[in-house]
C-alpha cells in the first residue's frame, strides 16, 4: 500500500522538519498551510527537486469543511491517508484573567477541534484498511502546564488525553496512535526569546539546549515506522529533560 502522509502546519517550523522527512522516507506528503503559501510552495519545490511526491494544501484545521476538502484533494492525488500527523497549532502568553473568549475559543479551535476535524476526516481510509498511524503534536506544557499559558497547556493536554483515548478505541482496527510533545525548539519563535532568558533556559536543561525540528521529525518517523508497530497510546516528551526542574 502506498505510504501518504498529511501534515498540518508544515509549511515552517516542526511541520516543515516532520515533513521533511518523511518525504525522504518514501511518502507522498501533502504540506497544510494556513496563510504561508511562499514557504510551503518553497519547500513542495524543494521535495520534487529530490524526486520525492508532495502537494501543498491551504487550510485551517478549525474549519471542518476546509479539512475534509484537504483531505479530499490528498487522497485524489495519493491515495488513502496512511500517517497523519497533527502539527498545526497556536499559542502566545496572557495572564489567565486578561485571556478573552476569543482567545480561549482560537487555542482550542486549532490546537483541540482541529484534531478531531483531520482525524475524522481521514478515518474511514485507515478503517478499511485497518491500517494507519497517527501523530500528534503537543507540548511538554501539556504534561506539566505553563505560567501564563493557561489556554495552550490545558489544549495541549487534552490533545494528549485524546490521544489516549483513541489509542485504545482504535487499536483493534490496526490504527496506532501517539503523541510527541516537545520542550523548547529552534524554530522561528525561539529567535526572539532575549539571550539572558535564552541562556537561563539552556542552562535549566541537563542537555543544555534547544531542541531541533529534525529531532522531533525524526521521532514522528519512527512512531509511522514498522520499528513501532507495537507502540500506541503514548505521549513522549522530547525537551532535553528540562521539564525534570518543573
Amino acid at each position: 500500500m502506498k505510504k501518504v502522509a498529511l501534515v498540518t502546519g508544515s509549511s515552517r517550523g516542526i511541520g516543515r522538519a516532520v515533513a521533511y522527512q518523511l518525504a525522504h522516507e518514501g511518502y507522498a506528503v501533502c504540506i497544510n498551510y494556513i496563510e504561508r503559501k511562499d514557504k510551503a510552495d518553497e519547500l513542495v519545490a524543494q521535495l520534487k527537486s529530490k524526486g520525492c511526491e508532495a502537494i501543498a494544501v491551504q487550510a485551517d484545521v478549525a474549519d471542518r469543511a476546509a479539512v475534509n476538502a484537504m483531505v479530499k484533494k490528498t487522497e485524489e492525488a495519493f491515495g488513502s491517508v496512511t500517517l497523519l500527523v497533527n502539527n498545526a497549532g497556536v499559542a502566545g502568553q496572557a495572564l489567565f484573567q486578561d485571556v478573552t473568549d476569543e482567545m480561549w475559543n482560537r487555542y482550542f479551535s486549532v490546537n483541540l477541534n482541529g484534531m478531531r476535524h483531520t482525524i475524522q476526516a481521514v478515518l474511514p481510509g485507515m478503517l478499511h484498511e485497518k491500517a494507519g498511524s497517527i501523530v500528534n503534536i503537543s507540548s511538554m506544557w501539556g504534561e506539566v502546564g505553563a505560567s501564563c499559558e493557561v489556554a495552550y497547556s490545558a489544549s495541549k493536554a487534552g490533545l494528549i488525553g485524546m490521544t489516549k483515548a483513541l489509542a485504545k478505541e482504535l487499536g483493534p482496527s490496526g490504527i496506532r496512535v501517539n503523541a510527541i510533545c516537545p520542550g523548547f525548539t529552534n524554530t522561528d519563535l525561539s529567535q526572539f526569546i532575549p539571550k539572558d532568558q535564552f541562556d537561563y533556559i539552556n542552562n535549566q536543561m541537563p542537555l543544555g539546549r534547544f531542541g531541533e525540528p529534525i529531532e522531533v521529525g525524526a521521532l514522528a518517523v519512527y512512531f509511522a515506522s514498522p520499528a513501532a508497530a507495537q507502540v500506541t497510546g503514548t505521549a513522549q516528551v522530547i525537551d532535553g529533560g528540562y521539564i525534570l526542574s518543573c
